[in-house]
């Protein structure tokens, strides 16, 4: 067996061979790929330009500019956090584990983040953060968007949920508009097409370089820095752009269909040959799909672990999905969750839906439809009350989460600003 398990090594000819193909001054799709990120500048001057839009200064003037109405909800914020009106970690154990509350008893080694989906619109922001001053709860460390970003571009949600996040101290991830459902297929419309969609609705064509360029933009303009990753080839272009020198990151989504630890290698694979000398990479999140159990978490982190990637690559994992249109229900693993999380580190629990029980209850229950809605559409329909709701039992059932790994004496990852 181990004669056999040598010829799977990969000569250095190979790998010259690939450089061949990257270096080559002839070569037209890695051509086409530098002149997108020429339009930018230097790496470094993309760099500076995604640093001065990111600061707290420039992303007020956005709002000031777009809609000056957020700017009394920031303020409020940042008076809240300042006042320590959030509840301390020590406190929120205390109020869980009463008299059992050792802090050097808590894995912190294996800390889980705490992610919802979706945070589609900045005006959620507060009553969030109002219900978590009352009740003493958990505000998420980590928050995904799925909205068009031309429209929260234009209403001033963007820099408003961006400046919120970085006053907290969650991370953010956006969802370009460059997503496949951008029309990018002419072949393909709605079910009566479904069977097409099964080869990936992607970004065919010129699309991936439309990616490259979007995400450029919204990286020099509003420092947005972390985005979904859900093809094989703006996977490789991150891959490429990080490897220029430009500090993007990106996570790669669940509509990817990551379902075995053989897909994982060889995403790994490619993230180590890009990497950096000091052994980073911009894939720093890798959603897996709703399919996998804790063996393929397991697995897969021996070999992550291995590349060097163990505290740069989180395995961002769903916990609980929308009602509607893309499981079925009821769908919860907080159980695999609690079981797994001790073995396997960094990981993020992510909640796209309520606990079943209440979601499924509600007049309007989540629907992962909802995400590609136009705003003026939803308020009309009178939908708006429901998804906010929606959204808030996505962030209950994430204190559900932290609550059980609390009585497992598990870490997690909360609003870093907030609950100190």
């Amino acid at each position: 067996m181990s004669e056999l398990r040598e010829t799977l090594k990969i000569p250095s000819s190979n790998l010259d061979a690939v450089n061949s193909v990257l270096l080559d001054p002839n070569s037209r799709v890695v051509n086409a790929f530098l002149e997108v990120v020429a339009r930018y500048g230097t790496p470094e001057e993309i760099n500076r330009k995604h640093r001065e839009s990111r600061r707290m200064e420039a992303l007020f003037e956005k709002i000031r500019q777009k809609a000056p109405q957020y700017l009394e909800d920031l303020y409020w914020l940042i008076d809240q956090r300042s006042r320590g009106a959030f509840v301390r970690l020590a406190d929120y154990r205390k109020a869980v584990l009463g008299e059992d509350l050792d802090p050097d008893c808590i894995n912190e080694e294996c800390a889980v983040t705490l992610e919802v989906s979706a945070l589609q619109y900045f005006p959620w922001v507060r009553p969030m953060l109002e219900q978590a001053i009352a009740n003493q709860t958990l505000v998420p460390g980590r928050f995904i968007a799925v909205r068009k970003m031309k429209e929260s571009e234009m209403d001033g949600d963007l820099p408003a949920i961006v400046a919120a996040l970085d006053i907290i101290g969650a991370s953010f991830v956006e969802t370009l508009d460059t997503k496949g459902t951008d029309g990018s297929n002419p072949h393909l419309g709605g079910p009566a097409t479904i069977t097409g969609y099964f080869g990936g609705i992607g970004q065919p064509n010129e699309h991936a370089l439309r990616w490259l360029d979007e995400f450029l933009y919204y990286y020099t303009n509003y420092g947005v820095q972390h985005v979904l990753n859900f093809n094989a080839g703006t996977i490789l272009l991150g891959f490429m752009l990080y490897r220029l020198g430009v500090d993007i990151q990106f996570k790669i989504s669940v509509y990817f269909g990551a379902d075995n630890p053989y897909s994982a290698l060889w995403i790994m694979t490619m993230a180590k040959l890009f990497s950096r000398p000091d052994g980073s990479s911009p894939l720093i999140g890798f959603n897996w799909s709703n399919s996998i159990n804790n063996e393929t978490l397991e697995l897969s982190s021996e070999f992550r672990k291995t590349l060097g990637f163990e505290r740069v690559i989180r395995f961002e994992h769903h916990i609980t999905e929308t009602q509607k249109s893309i499981v079925i229900q009821p769908y919860n693993r907080r159980q695999e969750l609690l079981e797994v999380a001790a073995r396997v580190p960094n990981i993020a629990a992510k909640h796209e839906g309520g606990d079943p029980e209440i979601d499924a209850a509600r007049e309007h229950p989540s629907d992962i439809l909802d995400y590609f809605r136009e705003k003026a559409e939803v308020i009309a329909s009178g939908d708006w009350e429901h998804m906010q709701l929606n959204f808030m039992d996505k962030v209950a059932a994430c204190n559900a989460t932290a609550r059980a790994l609390t009585e497992r004496k598990l870490g997690f990852v909360a609003a870093r600003n907030l609950h100190l």
